[in-house]
């Protein structure tokens, strides 16, 4: 694929390092491909970052045919830089796309997208530890037209931004609060695709969950209510008896990156880990018998987070007394110094880019 640049005349302030925060900081520039039924993908471009003209007619803003994906750059000791398995993002990508009817973008492009753009922008890489460049690839439905169904025209975009750690307490462990009342996603839906309309459907818990101070919602399932799912941006694991148990994957949620990552690391050492529906008053039960060793949260943004507090209609359980738990700081170790290359990295899992 060809792609055109167009480089910056006026670069921006790169902010500090140690105060990034997420989602606050956008670099210079961000990729834009067009597409268009009969011609395909086509016009691959860098350019300045900045606004994009839309029609107020355009119909993703009146039917949400959308799907984002989220990666991330890392600062190399070589002077280039590292993606963590950015195969499986875009596969997850294009797995979205067939789910929403956007057509697929050829993993090669998406990728030589991702590595030139990053690679014109690779000064804000920031280097404090914790720290990466968020990668946001997105496509959206353009057609101006009023009427439900499947767009004949796209724009596929990437922007990046400079971040810290996505929950303010970094790898301390965060409360979390179960949603038994709202419905994030049932299978057969959406749940499994990475489109902002799940998250939109997601704000009112959180809302509430914000409230009452906790960090994120943990979702049940949408038929029985009974089940766990998810927490709200991130897939979720409970070590019951040395145990590690997940969700398993029924299209209702979202099958992280990280969580195959978590999967594949912890079975290679031996540990035994279950995908399968996991209630909550099976979490509860192990909670009051003492066998809940730990909870954690796994994704892209925040790679792992302990959970040591949970509440469920007010009854509220503390886990491994608010610590991080031995597994969970296992493997917060390994795939981040994966990530970072200060880990050997035993899975092929790390794409140096110089």
């Amino acid at each position: 694929m060809t792609i055109s640049i167009e480089k910056t005349i006026s670069p921006k302030k790169k902010p500090d390092s140690n105060s990034l925060g997420f989602g606050r900081h956008f670099t210079d520039h961000m990729f834009i491909m067009n597409y268009t039924e009969g011609t395909g993908w086509h016009d691959a471009r860098i350019v300045p970052f900045g606004d994009i003209p839309m029609s107020p007619a355009s119909m993703v803003f009146h039917y949400g045919q959308e799907m984002f994906e989220g990666l991330k750059a890392y600062k190399s000791s070589t002077g280039g830089f590292r993606l963590f398995r950015p195969d499986k993002n875009i596969e997850r990508m294009n797995s979205t796309n067939d789910r929403l009817c956007i057509p697929r973008v050829n993993p090669e492009d998406a990728l030589q997208a991702i590595e030139e753009l990053v690679s014109i922008d690779r000064d804000w890489i920031p280097d404090q530890p914790g720290t990466s460049l968020y990668i946001r690839p997105f496509i959206f439905a353009t057609d101006a037209f009023l009427g439900v169904h499947a767009s004949k025209t796209y724009m596929f975009m990437i922007i990046l931004c400079p971040v810290g750690s996505y929950y303010a307490a970094g790898l301390n462990p965060i409360k979390i609060c179960v949603e038994d009342e709202y419905v994030r996603a049932v299978r057969g839906g959406t749940g499994y695709a990475k489109v902002g309309g799940n998250y939109a459907a997601s704000l009112i818990a959180q809302k509430k969950a914000e409230e009452k101070g906790y960090a994120q919602v943990l979702w049940l399932d949408g038929i029985e209510h009974k089940y766990i799912d998810e927490v709200g941006a991130m897939n979720v694991f409970c070590v019951i008896d040395g145990e590690v148990i997940t969700p398993a994957l029924e299209g209702n949620i979202l099958p992280g990156v990280t969580r195959d990552s978590v999967i594949t690391f912890l079975r290679t050492k031996g540990y035994k880990v279950t995908e399968r529906r996991i209630g909550i008053e099976e979490v509860y039960n192990a909670a009051e018998k003492g066998s809940l060793e730990e909870m954690f949260g796994c994704g892209t943004a925040a790679v792992i987070s302990p959970v040591g507090t949970l509440d469920w209609n007010g009854k509220i359980v503390n886990i491994n007394n608010d610590r991080i738990g031995k597994i969970s700081g296992l493997l917060y170790y390994n795939l981040t110094g994966i990530q970072y290359g200060t880990v050997k990295d035993e899975f092929g899992w790390s794409r140096e880019v110089k």
